[in-house]
Parts: C-alpha cells; sequence; structure tokens
C-alpha cells in the first residue's frame, strides 16, 4: 500500500511539473510572436541594453555649415583675349617674322601680304573720290541755280542723284580699305602700294602661325592666333546635385600639373543648364599673376562653399549600410513581460556637406524635423544590433 502511495504521488508531481512548463510556454510565446513581427525597419532593446548601448536622443538642429567640393576644369581665355588673324581679301605672303610664341603688341606687323586687288580697291577709291568733288561742286551749283529759277527741277534731281551715288561709293572704297589696313585720309596718288600690313588686334603671344612666305591665303584662311594672357578664367565641371552647393562669388583654390604653388580664383558665373552627361559647368576669373598659368591646362580645384542654415546632426548619429546612409528615430517605449523596452526605426537620409562635426541630411519627404528623437549617440551600436539581430536585440 504505501509503495502504490508513492508511485501515485511521483506521478502526480511529474505530472505538474509538466503542467506548468507547458503553461510557461504558452506564456512565453506571445512574447517571442511579437519579436517575430517586428518591422523590418525597427530595432528593439531592453532598458538595460539602451544603457549598455550608451544611446542619447536629440533633436535635427538647423546649422550654418560650409563644406569644400573638390572639382577638376581647364583654364580657358575670354573671347576678347583670343584673336584670330585673317585677311578678308587674301592674298600672297611676302613676309613674316613669327614664331609661335613670341610677344606681340596691338598694332604691331604680323606678316605682309601682297595682291592686286589692293591696288584696284585704292585707284578705285581714288577716282572716286576726284568724281565725288566734281559732283559735289555741281550739285551746290545746281541748288543755288534752281533757287533762283535758273534751273529746272528735273536736272537738279539728275544731279543730286549723281552726287549721292558717288557719295556712297566712297565711302564703300573706305570701308574696303579700312578692312586691308589702309587709312583712306592717308593715301594719295603716289602712295598706291600692292602689298598690306598684317597687324595684331591686341598685344599677348603667338600661338600658332599658320603661313610661309609665298603661300597664298584666303580669305578665309587663319593666319594667326594670337592670346593675351593677362585675365584668364576656369571652366569647372560639378555634377548636377552639387549644383546648389556654389554661388558667384565664392573663393577658389587650384593647383595646375603637380605644381605645389596655390592658386586662386573667384566665381563670376554658374551654368544655366545641365549637360546630357549630368554634368553642370562653373566658370571663375583667375585672381592675382599665374606666371606658369596657360590656356587649356588641366587644373584641380577646391570650392569654399558658402555657410548655410540647413537641417544637420552630429556625424556620429549618421551610418552607414549597404551604401546608404541612416539615422535612428525614437519610436516608442513600451512593457512586456515586467520588462521594459525601447523601440528605434531607421531611416534612410542623404548626406550634404560636413564642417565641424556636424552633418546636413535632407530628411525623407513628410518627415516632421522638429518634432523627430534622433538617436545622437549610439547609432553605431544600434546598427549592429540590426545586423546580428540576437546579440543586442531581444
Amino acid at each position: 500500500m504505501k509503495k502504490y502511495f508513492s508511485i501515485t504521488a511521483i506521478a502526480s508531481i511529474i505530472l505538474l511539473a509538466l503542467l506548468v512548463s507547458c503553461n510557461q510556454g504558452k506564456k512565453a510565446n506571445p512574447e517571442v510572436q511579437a519579436t517575430e513581427i517586428l518591422a523590418p525597419d525597427i530595432v528593439e532593446l531592453r532598458a538595460d541594453q539602451v544603457k549598455l548601448a550608451n544611446i542619447e536622443t536629440g533633436a535635427i538642429e538647423m546649422r550654418s555649415l560650409s563644406g569644400n567640393l573638390k572639382v577638376n576644369g581647364s583654364v580657358g581665355v575670354p573671347p576678347q583675349n583670343l584673336a584670330t588673324v585673317c585677311m578678308p581679301f587674301g592674298g600672297f605672303v611676302k613676309s613674316t617674322m613669327l614664331m609661335p610664341g613670341n610677344v606681340v603688341t596691338r598694332g604691331q606687323t604680323l606678316a605682309i601680304l601682297e595682291n592686286q586687288e589692293f591696288v584696284d580697291i585704292q585707284q578705285n577709291y581714288l577716282e572716286a573720290k576726284s568724281k565725288l568733288e566734281f559732283a559735289e561742286a555741281e550739285y551746290l551749283r545746281h541748288t543755288e541755280l534752281y533757287k533762283e529759277d535758273v534751273y529746272s527741277q528735273q536736272n537738279l534731281q539728275k544731279v543730286t542723284a549723281d552726287y549721292k551715288s558717288l557719295k556712297a561709293q566712297v565711302r564703300a572704297l573706305e570701308q574696303k580699305l579700312a578692312l586691308i589696313g589702309i587709312t583712306p585720309a592717308n593715301l594719295h596718288e603716289d602712295d598706291i602700294s600692292r602689298s598690306v600690313a598684317v597687324v595684331s588686334p591686341i598685344s599677348g603671344f603667338v600661338k600658332s602661325v599658320n603661313i610661309n612666305i609665298g603661300k597664298y591665303v584666303a580669305p578665309t584662311d587663319v593666319l594667326f592666333e594670337i592670346v593675351n594672357s593677362d585675365k584668364l578664367y576656369l571652366e569647372l565641371i560639378l555634377f548636377e546635385k552639387d549644383a546648389d552647393k556654389v554661388a558667384a562669388g565664392q573663393r577658389i583654390r587650384f593647383f595646375i600639373n603637380n605644381e605645389t604653388e596655390q592658386h586662386e580664383a573667384v566665381i563670376y558665373q554658374t551654368g544655366r543648364s545641365v549637360n546630357s552627361d549630368k554634368t553642370y559647368k562653373v566658370y571663375a576669373t583667375v585672381t592675382g599673376t599665374c606666371k606658369n598659368l596657360l590656356p587649356g591646362m588641366y587644373v584641380n580645384a577646391t570650392i569654399e562653399a558658402t555657410a548655410n542654415e540647413v537641417t544637420s546632426l552630429p556625424s556620429e548619429a549618421i551610418v552607414s549600410f549597404d551604401d546608404k546612409d541612416y539615422i535612428f528615430l525614437f519610436e516608442k517605449n513600451k512593457e512586456e513581460g515586467g520588462k521594459q523596452f525601447t523601440e528605434y526605426k531607421m531611416v534612410e537620409v542623404h548626406k550634404g556637406v560636413t564642417d565641424g562635426g556636424f552633418t546636413e541630411i535632407r530628411l525623407p519627404e513628410g518627415m516632421d524635423a522638429k518634432t523627430a528623437k534622433v538617436v545622437i549617440k549610439g547609432a553605431y551600436n544600434l546598427l549592429s544590433a540590426k545586423k546580428n539581430a540576437g546579440e543586442m536585440s531581444c
């Protein structure tokens, strides 16, 4: 009888233990299910884990940040400082003494050209000028006679027409003479020449020489290219995402080749359109004297960005994962199974300039920057908990 009682008691104790174990398992299931249905962008930590991760929250701030933008470009010359020299009526090259790289001044003779047409223009001008003098005298005389009713109106009209026609012809020939570099006022019957001088329209250095003695050049042929490097500019190439970071007046520091000497420039104009390759051009005037700087050179430049009021956070509040940038927002506190938990939401942002330990961020559309509580310390610990679910998360 005692043995039977002992066996029954032992069986009852085992059954009770199994029931308690099952009840505990049933109570634990809701917690497991709650963990499993967390959203993919939610990280959950217990109160002790929050303290261990040294997590602190703060607000998104509006700060004046300035950043440096590194870009590439080339040296250019303004149109008014680059001259392409041609001869409107062409001709044969009689002489030239220039080589590429020679320094020239405005008005200096670059070459001498010969052409029969030069002679014809001078001859026609002098003949037309003589006829004009006679026609002008006739016009004045007939005008006086017409006033005295001695001359008919029809005759006066004919004389007037001849006079105006010759006057127009002389003016046209004067312009042709000016095109080939001959001053009409200084041209006389004894000064007719078959050759004219090609002169430099600006001061600078000879970039290219495309002629030689005896060569015939057509009106469309380029004889010389003259460059004045006193006023140079930079043509810098930016990506369209950086277009809003530059403006006229910003300073630029740049280097050429492998030189350590720093040069400076100031932005005077930004592009008004984006190119097909999604690039954006900025133009800057070179300041100071740069003795080794020449048109066409490649430059490495740094644009000193202006300070703007932007939404910003401490740089350590922004974490990177899979080539994207994120911040963590405080979502809510809750209690489960008598324990305190905190949920944090992972939100993708876009970074801007960084200055003084703070970084500009562009928030998702619809997010209220004023009410958001952002994790400003311990963000990397939250990222670890997210990536290694189970080590810090529940």
